[in-house]
C-alpha cells in the first residue's frame, strides 16, 4: 500500500523585529560616578562629541572614571554619557560577539574615590549608520524632504519599518536621518538573558 503525505508548505518567514536602544528609566537613582579629567580629553567645553563619521578621536590620556557611591549608585551595564555610552566589560563582550563591525570602544581607567581598583568601564558607540527606514511603510513625519536632507520627525507616536534587506546581518546601527539606535531582538534577548541592567528596549513600531 502506498501512503500519500500532504505536501510541505513553507510559511512566511517571520519577519525581524527591530527595537529602539535606550535606557531603563525603571531604574531611576543618582549616578556616583564622574570622569575627572573630562576638560583634558574632551576641552574647555567639556562635552564628549563624536567626529564626523562617529567614533573616537585620539583622547590625550585614557579616560578616568572614578565611582564614589557616597553621590549615588555604581554605572550599570549601559549608561549614557554625553554623545557616547558608558558600557560594563560584559556588555562590551556581549557587543562585539553579536556585531564586532557595529561598534567600538575606548576603555576607561576606573576606581573608586579611596583609590581602590573598581570594575572596567569603557565608552562605547555604535558607529554603524544606516538609511533603512522603509518611508512607504512607516508612520513618520519627515521634515526638509529634499534630495540632499531630511529629518525625520518623531515627536509625535509613530512607526518605524525597516527594510530588511538594506539591514542585512546587522544587528545595531543608528539611523541616518535620526538621532536613534536601533538593535534586533538577537541584541535584545542576549541582553535580557544575561540580565543587563541599565539598558531599554522599545518596539520600533510603537515608538
Amino acid at each position: 500500500m502506498v501512503h500519500s503525505f500532504p505536501e510541505k508548505r513553507h510559511g512566511k518567514a517571520k519577519a525581524r523585529r527591530f527595537y529602539v536602544v535606550g535606557l531603563d528609566f525603571r531604574l531611576q537613582t543618582a549616578p556616583g560616578w564622574e570622569m575627572e579629567n573630562l576638560e583634558v580629553v574632551a576641552g574647555v567645553r567639556k562635552i564628549l562629541i563624536a567626529p564626523p563619521g562617529r567614533g573616537f578621536v585620539p583622547f590625550p590620556e585614557p579616560p578616568r572614571l572614578v565611582i564614589d557611591k557616597s553621590l549615588g549608585r555604581a554605572p550599570r551595564d549601559w549608561e549614557l554619557f554625553h554623545d557616547y555610552w558608558l558600557a560594563s566589560d560584559r556588555m562590551k563582550i556581549l557587543l562585539e560577539t553579536l556585531d564586532l563591525e557595529g561598534v567600538r570602544f575606548v576603555r576607561c581607567e576606573t576606581r573608586y574615590r579611596d583609590g581602590r581598583a573598581a570594575p572596567t568601564y569603557w565608552l562605547c558607540d555604535v558607529i554603524r549608520v544606516l538609511d533603512v527606514v522603509d518611508e512607504e511603510r512607516s508612520v513618520l513625519k519627515i521634515d526638509y524632504p529634499t534630495p540632499d536632507r531630511k529629518v525625520y520627525d518623531l515627536s509625535a507616536r509613530s512607526c518605524l519599518l525597516f527594510k530588511e534587506d538594506s539591514v542585512g546581518a546587522a544587528h545595531i546601527f543608528r539611523l541616518r536621518f535620526y538621532p536613534m539606535i536601533v538593535c534586533d531582538e538577537v541584541v535584545k534577548d542576549a541582553c535580557k538573558e544575561a540580565g543587563m541592567r541599565g539598558i531599554g528596549f522599545t518596539d520600533a513600531t510603537k515608538y
